[in-house]
């Protein structure tokens, strides 16, 4: 990256870091995935009951992986014949898990955090249950407000996860939101996290990289 534009991509980052802790998150600026995990080692320990979000960000930075060989009681929603009985088991446990790894839609140079969802377990989780919350996020996710976050997740983020998911909603075909009715639409549930309540309880780790959608 060119050394100019590094420094401005740098000075937002510093910005939205001063406005997480502002609001009681906890933020950090990695360089890259390996950075992200051995943070993330800082933060949680060894033997601590883990949970994850549905994220690529999960997997592009191997902190699936991470998860899986580590010392954790790993929550692995994404572990082999799991019926959807068993996946929705774990999405319960995850509330009393010590831990909560996921991303977000996008971060808005508040320090606020935007997020959609299908079911809703992945913003439930983040709001109310687990002792910690790990944001792991690629700066790709920078937005300068609210506007801007919806807009990123109408032309970015749904179409995206909706081929990915493989759902049978206009988005996938158009690559653009259409404020559907399909009943496979994966865009139900809105939250913005403007500030967390108990200390401590919240980490996001933005990562010098193109990470999710």
């Amino acid at each position: 990256m060119d050394e100019n534009i590094r420094f401005v991509f740098e000075e937002k980052i510093k910005r939205v870091i001063k406005n997480l802790e502002e609001n009681n998150i906890n933020g950090y600026f990695v360089e890259d995935e390996k950075d992200a995990i051995e943070k993330i080692k800082e933060i949680i320990e060894e033997g601590d009951t883990v949970s994850v979000g549905g994220s690529m960000s999960l997997f592009e930075t191997g902190i699936i992986d991470f998860l899986r060989k580590g010392n954790y009681n790993f929550l692995d929603r994404y572990e082999e014949g799991l019926t959807s009985n068993d996946i929705k088991e774990l999405f319960i446990k995850t509330f009393s898990s010590d831990a909560y790894l996921v991303s977000t839609n996008a971060i808005t140079e508040k320090g606020e955090l935007y997020n959609v969802d299908g079911l809703g377990n992945r913003v439930a989780a983040m709001i109310y249950g687990p002792k910690k919350v790990i944001v792991v996020a690629g700066i790709n996710k920078i937005v300068k407000d609210i506007d801007e976050a919806i807009m990123r997740n109408r032309e970015i983020a749904a179409p995206a996860n909706s081929k990915r998911l493989d759902k049978k909603t206009p988005c996938k075909k158009v690559g653009y939101c259409m404020d559907c009715n399909s009943p496979e639409r994966i865009c139900n549930k809105y939250t913005i996290i403007k500030k967390e309540y108990q200390k401590d309880r919240m980490y996001v780790i933005i990562v010098n990289q193109y990470l999710g959608y």
